[in-house]
């Protein structure tokens, strides 16, 4: 029988509502991917004890503060643990992220401002993820993805 490869989700990407905002950025192509995939849903800031809606945060340097300016840093580090654990028990080797979150970015974040610019950097959670050895991707990438899920069925 083959295995197929496990991918951890961010969790809005599949439809769920628990962005800051309380809603869900699903991608609807990412039903195709449970062809070649497990996959295993998550939020890094839900896992790290943060509500739904919740103020939007963004990253600073290695702290995350929130509109408001209360810093949230032991949340989001919290989860992103979470999330690595989640990673290890199922044995995910590839991560589909939330592009520009701070906690799931893995390209660019948002700077820390409100103001919408984005800088090149990672979230709390794909910097762990990343460091544990996770192939990491957005959804803009959902291309590079399947390629580099070709072939590994085992």
């Amino acid at each position: 029988m083959k295995r197929k490869p496990k991918v951890l989700v961010s969790a809005c990407l599949l439809g769920i509502a628990c962005r800051y905002d309380g809603g869900a950025k699903s991608v609807a192509s990412l039903e195709a991917l449970l062809e070649r995939a497990e996959l295993i849903p998550f939020c890094p800031e839900q896992l790290g004890g943060l509500p739904t809606p919740r103020m939007p945060s963004e990253r600073r340097g290695a702290r995350v503060f929130n509109r408001e300016g209360a810093d949230v840093t032991d949340a989001f580090e919290r989860g992103s643990v979470q999330a690595l654990k989640l990673a290890q028990l199922f044995g995910a080797e590839y991560a589909l992220l939330k592009a520009r979150s701070p906690s799931c970015g893995n390209l660019e974040i948002y700077d820390g401002s409100f103001s919408g610019r984005t800088i090149p950097g990672q979230g709390v959670a794909a910097t762990a993820l990343e460091e544990a050895g996770l192939a990491l991707f957005n959804e803009t990438q959902l291309d590079a993805l399947y390629d580099a899920l070709k072939g590994t069925d085992r």
